[in-house]
């Protein structure tokens, strides 16, 4: 009897532990499919995240999940990603997207499309594009276009009823799209437009489109080399013309590569300002007082006279005077020494507490563009520089500029406090420009050196030491209270 109760217990424990082990991977159960309870609205919103594929691919999970991924109100189309071999089969980005097309349109009340990407730079087919395009836009629930096309054998132009939607909040073109803009056109929502490498049908393609831009916020232009091949030699210089008058506009980058264009800005509320190319003679800026960051990289211009395209360089400032921020290529500095003698030309940035200089370390005036920047910003606080060494020449006039310029900029001797040297590579003319920053600098309270590479301990004590070799007496009683940090680039 006694063997047999044993017995019996040994046998309602096991019984207990396996119904608590039942017990427990049914609660596992139940929390890892936690996610299946959600409302579809959540879940679609968190598919619109994936890759298509990936996005199709939850329709095996259950028949929950079946027809989700349907539902999903964002198409993205990559060709890199949907025309890939998968298990030895090879399917063409037509097939795959005519096949996600009808599957997804198939069900009695389709959810309306909020986004369409299509991203083919390879084999492209301009007509298949147009017609997905032309089915999606007359719905009127698009709010998201960006389409990146490459056709090597034909430009696509926008269907003329994109140029009429009244729900596209944001249109992205980028490849060889001709924009051909008709004159009545309405983007009475519009608030992100993005145009790289497009091409032009006419001088006014693109002023056509930004005035039809009433609300537009954030505008960015790359203009290639290519853009005006449609242009009319013979109409207005064959210049493309850039007329963005919108009253909305807050961001604003412009690379352009072209020399001919006519640019007229006039966009008070701008707060980000970023422009990259050779300056053109026929180039009207207003005043832009609520700037607070601008990126300036103007390049060389080769058949304008040194001094001329100085001035040009500094009236193109001038309305930029309010900007807190800057960011100044190298190559644009060293242009405006140019025009240094013409002091009352020269604007001054009161507000500018903010100054980057970054680019290649090779040009002959370097240090004199850095000194006449700093007299022109009084209340300087912050000062940086990223450059790089590509031809191991330097800036061989810092020891003659600053003996043959005994004066100090205002904003050295009363304002600035941060000085970060990006790229260092311990050469003579650098650790020269760390020490006179140091003499200078009476307020100065950090100053920070990335090195290239990953300097050592005994690398990071001698910068230290070379850098304070000629600060003595008073000047070294400011370095008591310098936070002076060294460390590499790639650390």
């Amino acid at each position: 009897m006694r063997e047999f109760g044993m017995k019996r217990k040994k046998i309602e424990g096991e019984s207990c532990s396996s119904s608590s082990s039942l017990s427990s991977v049914s609660v596992r159960q139940n929390e890892e499919d936690i996610i299946s309870s959600l409302p579809d609205s959540i879940l679609c919103h968190i598919l619109s995240f994936l890759p298509i594929r990936d996005s199709v691919a939850t329709s095996v999970l259950s028949n929950r999940w079946k027809p989700l991924w349907t539902l999903v109100p964002v198409l993205d189309l990559d060709h890199y990603n949907l025309s890939r071999k998968r298990r030895g089969q090879t399917f063409s980005f037509v097939d795959t997207v005519v096949r996600i097309w009808t599957l997804r349109n198939a069900i009695s009340t389709p959810t309306p499309l909020r986004k369409l990407r299509i991203s083919w730079c390879v084999d492209c087919l301009p007509l298949f594009v147009d017609s997905l395009v032309r089915a999606t836009i007359p719905k009127g629930s698009l709010q998201q276009l960006d389409l990146n096309i490459y056709s090597f054998k034909q430009r696509l132009e926008l269907p003329r009823s994109v140029f009429f939607s009244k729900t596209l909040v944001v249109l992205k073109l980028n490849g060889t799209f001709l924009l051909n803009p008709p004159s009545a056109s309405t983007f009475p929502n519009l608030e992100i437009l993005l145009l790289d490498s497009v091409r032009y049908a006419n001088c006014d393609s693109l002023s056509t489109l930004l005035a039809s831009s009433p609300v537009l916020q954030d505008f960015t232009l790359k203009l290639g080399r290519f853009g005006m091949d449609n242009l009319d030699k013979n109409a207005a210089a064959g210049k493309l013309n850039i007329i963005v008058l919108v009253p909305t506009l807050k961001f604003l980058l412009l690379h352009v590569e072209c020399e001919s264009y006519k640019l007229h800005l006039n966009t008070p509320p701008l707060k980000y300002f970023h422009f990259k190319g050779v300056l053109d003679e026929d180039v009207v800026l207003e005043k832009l007082p609520n700037l607070v960051k601008s990126v300036l990289q103007v390049e060389t211009c080769y058949d304008t006279s040194d001094d001329d395209y100085a001035m040009r360089i500094w009236d193109f400032m001038g309305p930029l005077y309010n900007v807190i921020s800057m960011e100044l290529y190298i190559n644009t500095a060293e242009s405006l020494c140019h025009a240094s003698n013409h002091d009352d030309d020269v604007p001054m940035f009161h507000n500018l507490s903010s100054l980057k200089i970054y680019g290649e370390l090779w040009f002959k005036y370097a240090w004199h563009a850095v000194r006449l920047l700093l007299f022109r910003a009084p209340k300087l606080q912050t000062l940086t520089f990223e450059l790089v060494d590509l031809y191991g020449s330097r800036c061989s006039d810092l020891d003659n500029c600053s003996k043959n310029s005994p004066d100090v900029p205002q904003c050295l001797s009363s304002h600035l406090t941060t000085c970060h040297y990006i790229g260092f590579s311990e050469h003579e003319d650098e650790m020269e420009l760390v020490r006179q920053i140091l003499k200078d600098a009476k307020v100065l309270r950090t100053m920070k050196i990335t090195a290239e590479g990953r300097p050592d301990s005994k690398t990071k004590r001698r910068i230290h030491k070379e850098s304070e070799s000629n600060c003595h007496g008073e000047d070294s009683n400011l370095l008591s209270g310098l936070l002076m940090e060294v460390e590499g680039l790639f650390c």
